[in-house]
């Protein structure tokens, strides 16, 4: 049934297609978000995919936005993140010249960077504070690369000055793909190694029902001009949230915030406690 399957994506992506194509031009924010917040969660369900999140959007005042700092697993990543909220992702330009895909990306306001550029990523630092200071999410990888989801590289950093330079919090998110009947890690969403698109597809949709957790963290607000150090803070809470540990992602970014600020800090509790 595997080919039915594909078709239905087929049919899908058309349809998201005509969306951007003919709707978008006339809609305002908040409806081209509703269209793709319900266009990833039909793309998941097609692809057998659960979702499951833990955790809700933190407030910090104000209409301003936050720079979103996830794992990376699977190019599902984005449809999963945008099935809880719509984000403005960063991605490497290459992707606009993709066929459909990177139409698509372009239309739902990716922000693309020629990373072989360093005058570019100047530029896409001043992109990613003003469109955040004037209310949206920014989404990045910052490990730069995919995993099969068992541990979380070392964050870069580079793009961490855009929340630093605009006074705007860090928002961790952490993600992990399971069987859904037994609870175990399932690799078949892993976008890695040699694997094509068409490869990776395949293995999800010939995989047995997968669930998608998502959980959302607590805001990391920076307290000093180190990227390096924000960075690491929010690496730490990303991979407390990807274990389920949620008290102790909590309790890490608020003992990160003392460290940086100079305040005491008290012992965070163990994910035992």
């Amino acid at each position: 049934m595997v080919w039915l399957r594909k078709t239905a994506l087929v049919l899908h992506l058309v349809r998201g297609l005509l969306t951007c194509a003919v709707l978008f031009p006339w809609l305002g924010v908040r409806s081209r978000e509703w269209h793709i917040r319900r266009w990833s969660r039909r793309l998941l369900r097609i692809c057998g995919i659960e979702l499951e999140i833990a955790g809700e959007l933190p407030t910090h005042g104000g209409s301003q936005g936050a720079l979103v700092v996830s794992n990376h697993i699977s190019w599902l990543d984005i449809y999963v993140i945008h099935s809880w909220r719509p984000v403005r992702f960063v991605a490497k330009s290459e992707i606009r010249s993709w066929p459909v895909i990177g139409w698509l990306c372009e239309k739902t306001g990716t922000l693309f960077i020629e990373r072989a550029r360093k005058r570019d990523a100047h530029r896409v630092l001043h992109d990613i504070t003003d469109v955040m200071l004037q209310g949206d999410l920014v989404g990045v990888f910052p490990e730069g690369t995919t995993t099969d989801g068992s541990d979380v590289l070392p964050f870069h950093a580079n793009l961490m000055q855009a929340p630093i330079s605009g006074g705007l919090p860090v928002l961790p998110l952490g993600l992990s793909y399971v069987d859904a009947a037994t609870g175990r890690p399932t690799l078949a969403p892993a976008y890695i190694g040699d694997l094509s698109l068409l490869d990776c597809l395949n293995a999800i949709l010939k995989a047995p029902r997968i669930k998608a957790r998502l959980a959302i963290g607590p805001l990391l607000h920076p307290t000093s001009d180190s990227r390096r150090e924000l960075a690491g803070a929010a690496r730490e809470v990303v991979v407390h949230l990807k274990q389920g540990a949620h008290e102790v992602a909590a309790a890490a970014a608020v003992r990160r915030s003392q460290e940086d600020s100079g305040e005491p800090s008290e012992p965070a509790p163990t994910a035992m406690s």
